[in-house]
């Protein structure tokens, strides 16, 4: 039986955003730094975390690679940028093939195409050369597209880059430790099913609420300017 204090630890994704940033709060202010979140739960996460920090807020958009038999079972991830992260331990088990795996990049790259236009008009993620990149999701669970995300981040050149999470199961923690900066995670559990265990309400994301956190964090650090009457 699982213990008690495993479940629903976080009300919602921003309940899990307010717990998160106070662990983050020496990034208050900082320079050159920015907060990149996972759509699309984790670009709800972000936004408070962007709040509170006084830092930018975007969108790093990565699709999970579904396998054709399975679709919800991961063997990979693709990020905006091209970067591909493959499980080619479940792409052999399960017999994918060369043609499969193509066809499956290119309707995922159709859907990142499609958000990059709903989410940020089209435009291109800014230059991350040099920067403090905080990357943040709702929780990791196989770590997919988290780690195709992160491969992203690595390859712009970033200067420093941390790995923020509500939630992320024990073997994932490890290799986060052992590919950025910092790891900051809330809660890692042995008991670990799904994110959505640790959450009391965790609706799937819209389109709509992505792109209101988004302007909504662009909105709050925009100089404000005084009416002259």
């Amino acid at each position: 039986m699982r213990p008690s204090s495993e479940f629903m630890l976080f009300k919602d994704r921003h309940d899990a955003g307010k717990q998160l940033v106070q662990r983050l709060l020496h990034y208050k202010g900082a320079t050159n730094t920015i907060i990149i979140a996972l759509p699309r739960g984790g670009v709800v996460v972000g936004y408070d975390i962007s709040l509170v920090l006084g830092l930018p807020l975007d969108a790093l958009i990565t699709r999970k690679l579904g396998t054709p038999s399975n679709p919800e079972l991961a063997m990979g991830a693709l990020a905006e940028t091209g970067y591909q992260h493959l499980n080619h331990d479940v792409i052999r088990e399960y017999g994918v093939s060369e043609s499969e795996l193509e066809e499956e990049i290119r309707c995922q790259q159709r859907e990142i195409d499609r958000r990059i236009r709903r989410y940020r008009e089209g435009r291109a993620l800014p230059s991350l050369k040099g920067q403090t990149v905080i990357l943040v999701d709702d929780g990791i669970a196989t770590g997919a597209t988290f780690f195709a995300s992160l491969g992203a981040l690595l390859k712009a050149e970033t200067a420093r880059t941390v790995a923020a999470v509500p939630v992320a199961p024990p073997r994932v923690l490890m290799e986060l430790n052992s590919l950025v900066d910092e790891v900051v995670v809330l809660h890692t559990s042995e008991w670990f099913f799904g994110i959505g265990q640790f959450y009391e309400e965790f609706l799937q994301v819209e389109d709509h609420e992505v792109i209101a956190c988004l302007e909504g964090a662009r909105v709050a650090l925009s100089p404000k300017t005084e009416v002259v009457e």
